[in-house]
């Protein structure tokens, strides 16, 4: 390993691909262990190269907080989804002192360095102008703009996702996935200040664009649309409800992808809410980083059962971003400004009244969106929260947090046939016991069609507990980090490693699943028996 790690801290880029392209062609490819500290180091290269060929970009595409948008969306985002991949690959890998952890850090010093410099032009551009931006689409006109034009036409069916923390980068994986089914436009929008939950579920709302405003209730922060309150999820249910009646449904997407009955034809308007990819980055980001992939396979699944039950348009939106911090340090810490604040947003925005400084910027809450009770808002003029030891951040004001996908598909009333495909899974020439955490199983999917040759399978492949819970996943570059899907050649067989979860022993179900259906294509049962 030392062969790649010592060049890339010196950016000798050529010096590092060489051996990754060795390695490829070697023996220890079928080691699981292996293929996880490579693939990482194949991330942190991507993510060195993009840092710096974004770097010398930045200043001549940023002149401007429009120019930066347009940058941001267009291409510059490509360096948040290269770091996000990057911890998706190094998440689980345990790194000691030497060669790999060296190459971790000096990648994650890059983005940081990056990402700071973007920062510093973003709020530059804020305090010179206003947000959301003049001519730009708002997260508070989603509604109107995107769905209430579907729900005024006679017997259009349209199902309203509200995915907690999507952001930009995210969508456009997303818009990826989703484009393989169905056709899809992706815009950017802009969230509404502070960028935590309560606030940005309620700028999804109907009429939030004229409505919304943010009461202080004793120190607390409650949103309104007009004179209701919209804080809970009850609450912002309610608005629909109250535009709708009957015509309105609403569930966990979760929970619309495991049940069978189907929604009512009374229904027009039907909100999924998914939580997950805030939840689990809030609770554990360095270990759940990992399970992003699942959470956009939900969403495709999700929309293939919309289409089947007769919907005609999908909207999918989010209330805010986020930033991933990986290389926190002692000091990544900002010091709150002077005033009498009276809401912290995730330590991240401070509402009320007091004096911009050095670290801070503070600006007049009317000039960012805020209608309400506040008269100005704080925010770091850097990446650092206003408390220690974040890795997963969100609340404030970055181009990660801030700018967030709005993805609309119009949906045909039938869809496509499945295809039907013959895969193979293996484990050790037959072998019914697994003796590592790394396992690695072989794929194979089989077709003498002439017309499949120059065409792929996409599958997923999960291990499952007796409960159905998933207890391992595939590692390695043939793994899609965004959608955890692994894309098959016809008659070539695979070898693909799976982390198994540390907290798991017993017997497990090996599956390939279709990602449109989560049917599975194959499985097989395996026990374990660790070594010690």
């Amino acid at each position: 390993m030392s062969s790649c790690a010592r060049p890339s801290r010196a950016d000798k880029l050529d010096e590092v691909r060489e051996p990754l392209v060795r390695y490829r062609q070697s023996v220890w490819v079928s080691v699981g262990e292996s293929q996880s500290q490579w693939a990482a180091m194949e991330a942190a290269l991507e993510l060195v190269e993009q840092c710096g060929d974004f770097e010398r970009q930045l200043s001549e595409n940023a002149r401007s907080m429009p120019a930066l948008l347009d940058f941001y969306t267009a291409a510059l985002r490509e360096v948040d989804r290269a770091h996000r991949e990057f911890e998706q690959a190094v998440a689980g890998l345990l790194l000691e002192p030497g060669p790999v952890q060296n190459v971790v850090t000096h990648a994650r010093g890059k983005y940081r360095r990056l990402s700071e410099l973007m920062q510093t032009t973003f709020m530059r551009h804020l305090e010179q102008g206003a947000w959301p931006v003049a001519g730009r689409l708002s997260n508070a006109d989603v509604f109107e703009r995107f769905v209430a034009p579907t729900l005024k036409q006679s017997g259009a069916r349209v199902a309203y996702m509200h995915v907690d923390a999507l952001r930009y980068e995210l969508g456009v994986a997303l818009e990826k996935l989703l484009a393989e089914d169905a056709p899809v436009v992706l815009s950017a929008a802009l969230a509404q200040l502070p960028t935590i939950t309560p606030v940005g579920m309620a700028s999804l709302l109907p009429d939030a664009g004229a409505t919304l405003r943010l009461a202080n209730d004793g120190g607390n922060l409650v949103p309104y649309l007009g004179d209701m309150p919209v804080s809970t999820v009850a609450q912002r249910m309610d608005a629909f409800r109250r535009r709708l009646g009957v015509r309105f449904m609403e569930m966990r997407l979760g929970e619309f992808v495991q049940r069978s009955e189907v929604i009512p034809k009374e229904v027009d308007l039907l909100v999924l809410r998914s939580v997950e990819i805030d939840s689990q980055l809030e609770n554990d980001p360095q270990e759940t980083i990992g399970l992003l992939p699942k959470q956009l396979s939900r969403i495709r699944v999700a929309v293939n059962k919309l289409r089947a039950q007769g919907f005609a348009a999908v909207v999918i939106a989010a209330d805010h971003g986020f930033h991933l911090n990986g290389s926190a340090e002692a000091g990544d810490v900002c010091m709150k400004p002077n005033g009498a604040w009276d809401y912290v947003a995730h330590d991240r925005m401070m509402l009320g009244q007091g004096l911009p400084d050095a670290h801070n910027v503070v600006l007049p809450s009317d000039k960012l969106g805020i209608r309400g009770d506040f008269a100005a808002a704080a925010m770091p003029r850097s990446l650092a929260p206003y408390s220690r030891g974040h890795l997963y951040f969100h609340g404030g004001a970055s181009l990660q947090e801030c700018v967030v996908p709005v993805l609309t598909l119009k949906l045909e009333a039938v869809a496509p046939e499945p295809r039907k495909v013959a895969v193979t899974l293996s484990y050790k020439n037959g072998a019914k016991k697994v003796f590592t955490r790394r396992p690695v199983l072989e794929v194979l999917w089989a077709t003498t069609d002439m017309f499949e040759q120059d065409r792929t399978l996409e599958i997923l492949l999960e291990a499952h507990d007796a409960k159905g819970e998933v207890v391992g996943e595939p590692r390695g570059s043939m793994v899609d980090a965004a959608s955890g899907l692994i894309h098959l050649q016809p008659n070539v067989r695979l070898s693909v490693p799976l982390k198994m979860s540390d907290d798991f022993e017993g017997r497990m179900t090996v599956k390939v699943l279709n990602p449109q259906t989560l049917v599975a294509y194959q499985s097989l049962a395996l026990d374990t028996e660790y070594n010690a």
